[in-house]
């Protein structure tokens, strides 16, 4: 546990500059050994003028095995950077945490094991296209037989849209925090942070001590987290600047696969899915099988997808099928024409004003097509059988 210990005190010390705490780990051969050093050696070999200066002693170690202490009896536990099972991509970065705090029904020493890890990120403020493209692709992934964990990190919008669509999909999923591992933020998400921590698979990591806040900078460092700890990184979203972006390119520096949905071009939560295609950092996204194909995932033996009057004559047993064939109609209406208003789609259909929203409303009910406040219709998900 001595080793342990270190790591998570040099996690706390060094946590802003990894890199300096690699070094020194590098330089004695452990953690621990960093601590049995006598102070005024450690301050020489960092130099006259370090802020870390006196920051290595006796009290942080101490401190931070009564922290570990404390954590473990809430379920919390610490896997250092040099300690079996520590995730081997992470590892190969050279600003990969010291350790990460990890909330998980699976046992920290067997949660990375040998499969694939697939981050999913882009914008807070997803728009209807992005949700329903989001979902797609983690069902799709859903299907592969190999079951690879998706990653995010529980924020708004496309984040937590990802790790919600794996939960239901039955894939693991790790969500990666930017504040304390006793927090979650934003507080709306505790249920689904629950729901993942008590998933056999999944978790809720991060490599920031208890009681780190969620400010800004946070945010943005832990996105090196779920780009070290992807083999392959989509982007569903993203304006030219944010954190999708971010994490992309930081992906594509740690030579992994990046890929990107594209968009319309005056669509500003699309820009930046287009600049990183055009710039050739990201892969275009044309189809949910030719991206698990570039992923290298194979399906299993995929079921019949029901066409949408099999799926009404399932939902609807007792309708006639005057009306089955109805709200077909309007189902194929909307796919064809994505945010098309409750006027143009009677019109459009033919079916009148009242007849088109009294079945609307009942497609809606059932979750087959959405709307938002405007009463533009999207198609809500992809069924399978």
């Amino acid at each position: 546990m001595e080793e342990k210990y270190s790591l998570c005190a040099l996690n706390r010390i060094f946590g802003f500059e990894p890199k300096v705490a690699h070094a020194l780990i590098s330089h004695f051969g452990s953690a621990s050994e960093i601590f049995r050093t006598k102070g005024k050696d450690m301050d020489a070999l960092l130099g006259p003028y370090s802020k870390y200066k006196g920051a290595i002693n006796a009290r942080v170690f101490e401190e931070s095995a009564e922290e570990l202490t404390r954590l473990s009896e809430k379920g919390i536990s610490f896997l250092g950077v040099t300690e079996d099972g520590y995730p081997d991509l992470l590892r190969e970065c050279d600003d990969a945490p010291l350790g990460i705090y990890i909330r998980s029904m699976t046992p920290a020493d067997k949660l990375f094991g040998p499969q694939k890890g697939i981050g999913v990120v882009g914008t807070r403020d997803i728009s209807q296209y992005g949700v329903e493209w989001c979902r797609r692709i983690v069902q799709g992934i859903g299907r592969s037989s190999e079951r690879p964990a998706i990653i995010s990190g529980l924020a708004l919008g496309t984040d937590i849209c990802a790790h919600v669509q794996a939960l239901d999909s039955g894939l693991p999923t790790i969500a990666v925090m930017a504040t304390g591992p006793e927090s979650v933020y934003p507080y709306r998400h505790t249920s689904i942070a629950e729901r993942i921590a008590g998933t056999e698979g999944c978790a809720l990591i991060t490599d920031y001590p208890p009681g780190t806040a969620p400010l800004a900078i946070h945010f943005l460092r832990r996105n090196r987290i779920i780009a070290g700890l992807s083999e392959a990184l989509i982007l569903i979203e993203s304006r030219i600047k944010g954190g999708g972006m971010m994490t992309s390119r930081l992906a594509f520096s740690y030579n992994r696969d990046v890929y990107a949905l594209p968009g319309r071009v005056d669509d500003v939560r699309s820009q930046g899915c287009n600049l990183l295609i055009r710039e050739k950092v990201a892969d275009a996204i044309d189809s949910v099988d030719g991206l698990l194909d570039s992923l290298g995932l194979k399906s299993r033996k995929r079921s019949r997808i029901l066409s949408e009057t099999d799926i009404l004559r399932e939902r609807f047993p007792d309708a006639h099928q005057s009306i089955i064939e109805e709200m077909a109609l309007i189902i194929k209406t909307v796919r064809t024409n994505r945010g098309i208003n409750i006027d143009d789609l009677s019109a459009v259909t033919g079916l009148g004003y009242v007849k088109t929203a009294r079945l609307a409303g009942l497609l809606e009910t059932e979750g087959m097509i959405t709307s938002d406040l405007l009463k533009r219709y999207t198609i809500n998900t992809c069924i399978y059988r």
